[in-house]
C-alpha cells in the first residue's frame, strides 16, 4: 500500500449497508486519483458493524474497483480477528488492517504476541493500526520494529497525529516496511520524512487535494505539496477532532455523495454545525 489511501465511510439506508452507494462512491474516488481504499476502518464505522455486514462491505469495495483493498478487521480478540480476516481474504481485500485491541489495557507485550500469533496465522499482509485517540495507547516504534520482523507484518497506520511518532517509525523500520500517515494535517510533513503514503479521513471529502500532495511530493515538490496539504487542515480537524464520522458523512453529501446518517450511538449533525462545516468546506476548495 502506497499513495493516498481512503478510510470508505460507509453508505448506510434506513440502518442497512446501501451497497449501490458504496459503488458510486468509490468510484467517485477512484476517478479522483485515490491510490487505495480502506473500507471498514474507523471512519467506516467498522466497530458498528456486524461481522457479515464487514465482510459484505468489503466484497462490495473489491469488486467495484482495480485498486488495492486493505480491509479493517481488527477486533478485541486473536479469534475474532483472525475470523474477521479471513472473510475478508474470501471477499477479496489484499491486506488486513488490524487495531490495536484496548478494551482489557493490554501491555506492549500482550500486544507483541498477539501481532505475532495473527500474522503467522492471517491469511492476509497485516497492518498495524495504531489509534490512540480511540485506544488510549500507542504502539511504540521500538515494538513496530520488532513485529516488523515478521515476514506477514507488513506495514503500520499511525494515527497519533504526531510527526515525531512517523519519523521514529520511518527510522526504526526497514525501507520494504510501509509506514502510512493516519492525520491529514501532516501529510506532506510526513511524506517529506520518509513516509510511504497515508490513509486519511479527509480524502473521503477532498480526495483530489490529497493525491495532489502525495504527487507533489513524489515529483520533489515538496513545498507545494506543504502548501497544498495547509489547504485543508482546517477541514482535516473539522472532520476528524471536532465533528468526527458525522462531520464526514455531512461533507460527503455537500460534495453530491450522501452517504445516509451514521449508525447510533452517532447522530447527524446540528444544523448549525452543518452550516460551519459547510463553511470549512467550501474554503478549502476555494484554496
Amino acid at each position: 500500500m502506497h499513495g493516498t489511501g481512503v478510510p470508505l465511510a460507509t453508505p448506510f439506508a434506513d440502518g442497512a449497508i446501501d451497497h449501490e452507494r458504496l459503488r458510486s462512491l468509490v468510484a467517485w474516488l477512484e476517478r479522483a486519483g485515490v491510490d487505495f481504499l480502506v473500507p471498514c476502518g474507523s471512519t467506516g464505522e467498522g466497530p458498528s458493524l456486524t461481522t457479515a455486514e464487514r465482510a459484505a462491505v468489503v466484497e462490495t469495495v473489491a469488486d467495484a474497483t482495480d485498486l488495492p483493498v486493505l480491509a479493517g478487521t481488527g477486533r478485541e480478540a486473536l479469534e475474532p480477528t483472525l475470523e474477521t480476516t479471513a472473510l475478508a481474504a474470501e471477499a477479496g481485500a489484499d491486506a488486513a488492517l488490524v487495531v490495536t485491541p484496548s478494551y482489557y489495557g493490554t501491555d506492549d507485550a500482550d500486544l507483541a504476541a498477539y501481532y505475532r500469533a495473527l500474522a503467522d496465522r492471517s491469511p492476509l499482509p497485516v497492518y498495524l493500526y495504531s489509534v490512540p485517540k480511540f485506544t488510549d495507547r500507542a504502539l511504540a516504534p521500538e515494538l513496530v520494529a520488532e513485529l516488523a520482523s515478521r515476514e506477514n507484518v507488513a506495514g503500520i497506520k499511525d494515527s497519533s497525529g504526531s510527526l515525531g511518532s512517523v519519523q521514529r517509525l520511518v527510522e526504526h523500520t526497514d525501507d520494504d516496511f510501509t509506514v502510512l500517515v493516519g492525520s491529514g494535517s501532516i501529510y506532506a510533513a510526513g511524506l517529506a520524512a520518509g513516509a510511504d503514503g497515508g490513509v486519511l479521513a479527509v480524502a473521503n471529502v477532498v480526495p483530489e487535494r490529497a493525491s495532489a500532495v502525495f504527487g507533489l511530493d513524489r515529483a520533489d515538490r515538496t513545498d507545494a505539496a506543504r502548501e497544498r496539504n495547509a489547504a485543508f487542515v482546517e477541514l482535516n480537524h473539522a472532520v476528524t477532532a471536532r465533528f468526527g464520522v458525522p462531520g464526514v458523512k455531512a461533507a460527503l453529501a455537500m460534495r453530491d455523495q450522501p452517504v445516509g446518517r451514521p449508525r447510533r450511538p452517532l447522530r447527524p449533525l446540528e444544523r448549525e454545525d452543518e452550516a460551519a462545516l459547510e463553511s470549512i468546506l467550501e474554503r478549502s476548495l476555494e484554496e
